[in-house]
């Protein structure tokens, strides 16, 4: 969630730390700072709201300093407010910490630092104590002070601290949430995330749990908690700076929508061999495994766990082994039935998804054989699983996500027809049609984009309605479920989906003349069951926009409006039919004058529980 930048070199930090902090901007945050070593001064300004209203703070001031440290926050403990904003000190101001996460134990430690300390605290975080334990720890050094503060803390966090005495050196610490190092030329870093850095810098370290960064001009040393060295090969970054800028787009959502057809083009044709039978990179799932597992869990969050209700679909019809898809947050608290004839599937985005993690971490104990579908190379998703099966996605700034579910949705398509193909469970004519029809997809994508001047328009006429549906059965059901999501996440619109068999079990109670219901009708095995749940909605003076293929020549008669996908199988159909719910989603926040790419209280990458 919260962003973190760190910088010490020869260069004014100022500048660098908050161009690093704007890049992070993505993630969510609802107040900035920043803190300074300069001239033998720690100098912190730090304001609530967005970066800009920092900026204006220092903008008269001549901030000099070569080592610092910044970030975002997005409110756990205590209010978005200037206080409570990072960074926060001890309490003689020569100790700033920036941290991200939460310390699950903080009023324990909050009353020992006030009972046997006598320290006064400052704001309601739980953030704040970790500056303290290090201030009232430092019998050494700073790395000392931090391993000593970390054996008292719990919960999940990483935080970067500086100190007055010690210039030129930033002290990081990692325990399950995103920290990485980079390495510049006279220079070096800390962030949260990569695009922080990738204006200055393509190489970096990935920390790993339980350990301690130190960080000078010239070297980054990497400890474990025994003060032990820890050897770490380096990571080139391959996308450049211009992936993550907007490239002329008038949000990183709609570009992200367009860079559809090209990701998900990556994310198939690397897949392929030269037989052009499908390849999972390495990941050596054999028959005789494929034979010992009695059930496959996918587990994800949010977006990415509406692509695993997806890929229930697609594995059970191709591969026959059942599939259960749970909601990460959930899975590990009911003592799940998983054990060695287990194949657990995570799916991430970010990789860093604290839920999912945990989850992961559940089922590895319990003796799973772990696969994880992620888009960030070398995250802890991806670090911790038996196997990792990588979207090529690039780079995903808007927290709405879209191209990252589009590739997810490639990767279990082709887990799928791997395994079925395997066991023999589907035809190779069959396997070799949907690997046809997988293959036509982006440029089917890309024809549905050429017509989002029409999603525009009727985005133009609906955008002030109050409440929207979304129904649809098979796996038209899961593709709504992540049509509202869009819908709510980027415009605030009170949406939400529901299995079209589901309307007279209670919902069309709720229907209203003129009330907004997005139908989805792709799937043609169920198209006359899907066309009498229109006619139901519409007998109630619904307002019916409906999704369906071309050339469906009676969807019009019961819709008020339609919008066509090109022409494909059923089982392909989710990777084009929520192409018109992202944009629809899109043009209506733009119509509300929503800030799109940042929706108020969202966060890119959710690192607590």
């Amino acid at each position: 969630m919260c962003g973190i930048v760190g910088y010490t070199g020869h260069d004014n930090a100022r500048d660098i730390i908050i161009d690093g902090l704007k890049k992070l901007e993505y993630r969510g945050y609802d107040s900035a700072g920043i803190a300074l070593l300069s001239k033998g001064e720690l100098i912190v300004r730090k304001q609530k709201g967005k970066i800009v209203n920092l900026e204006k703070e220092i903008a008269d001031e001549n901030l000099q300093g070569t080592t610092g440290i910044g970030h975002t926050r997005w409110a756990t403990h205590g209010v978005p407010s200037d206080l409570n904003a990072h960074p926060h000190t001890n309490e003689d101001g020569t100790i700033a910490i920036v941290h991200n996460g939460i310390v699950e134990n903080y009023m324990d430690l909050r009353k020992w630092l006030i009972e046997e300390h006598h320290v006064s605290f400052r704001t309601d975080t739980d953030s704040e104590v970790i500056a303290h334990l290090i201030s009232v720890l430092n019998e050494g050094n700073l790395e000392d002070a931090v391993l000593a503060a970390v054996k008292m803390m719990k919960g999940a966090y990483a935080f970067a601290a500086i100190s007055k005495s010690e210039p030129g050196k930033i002290v990081a610490f990692r325990k399950d949430a995103p920290l990485i190092a980079g390495l510049g030329k006279g220079c070096n870093f800390i962030a949260s995330d990569i695009p922080a850095l990738l204006k200055y810098l393509n190489k970096i370290y990935l920390i790993e749990n339980g350990e301690l960064v130190i960080c000078t001009p010239e070297q980054i040393q990497i400890l474990d908690q025994q003060k032990q060295p820890v050897k770490r090969d380096v990571l080139q970054v391959t996308w450049s700076l211009e992936d993550a800028e907007k490239e002329g787009y008038e949000h990183f959502m709609l570009k992200e929508i367009h860079e559809q057809p090209k990701a998900i083009r990556e994310t198939l044709m690397r897949r392929l061999d030269e037989r052009g039978k499908v390849k999972l990179d390495g990941i050596s799932l054999t028959l005789e495994d494929l034979e010992r597992f009695n059930k496959i869990y996918i587990v994800a969050c949010g977006t990415a766990y509406h692509a695993g209700l997806v890929g229930k679909y697609i594995i059970e019809k191709m591969a026959r082994i059942p599939v259960e898809v749970d909601v990460a947050s959930e899975f590990r608290y009911r003592d799940p039935f998983v054990d060695d004839k287990t194949l657990f599937i995570a799916i991430s985005q970010s990789g860093e998804t604290l839920d999912t993690l945990a989850a992961l971490r559940e089922a590895k104990r319990k003796g799973a054989r772990v696969l994880s579908v992620v888009n960030v190379v070398g995250s802890s998703v991806a670090r911790e699983s038996d196997d990792v099966f990588y979207t090529w996605a690039g780079p995903e700034i808007a927290v709405a996500s879209t191209k990252a579910y589009t590739t997810q949705l490639i990767c279990l398509y082709l887990i799928g027809l791997y395994m079925g193909d395997l066991r023999g469970t589907i035809s190779d004519s069959y396997y070799h049609s949907v690997l046809q029809e997988l293959k036509a997809v982006p440029e089917k994508v890309s024809a549905i984009i050429e017509r989002a001047n029409e999603i525009e328009e009727l985005a133009k006429y609906l955008y002030n309605r109050d409440q929207v549906f979304f129904i649809g059965r098979g796996t038209d059901s899961a593709v709504a479920y992540e049509g509202s999501l869009k819908l709510k996440e980027v415009s605030y619109i009170n949406s939400f989906a529901i299995a079209a068999g589901e309307l007279k079990h209670g919902t069309i109670a709720l229907m209203e003349p003129e009330t907004i219901v997005i139908a989805l009708a792709t799937q043609d095995a169920l198209f006359d069951k899907m066309y009498s749940n229109i006619v139901e909605v519409k007998a109630r003076l619904a307002h019916v926009v409906s999704i369906a293929k071309e050339g469906n020549d009676r969807i019009g008669q019961e819709s008020t409006e339609v919008i066509f996908i090109p022409e494909c199988i059923d089982e392909v159909t989710p990777l084009l039919s929520v192409i018109p719910l992202q944009l629809f989603a899109y043009y209506v926040a733009r119509e509300r004058g929503e800030d799109i790419d940042k929706p108020r209280n969202l966060a890119k990458s959710v690192t607590v529980e």
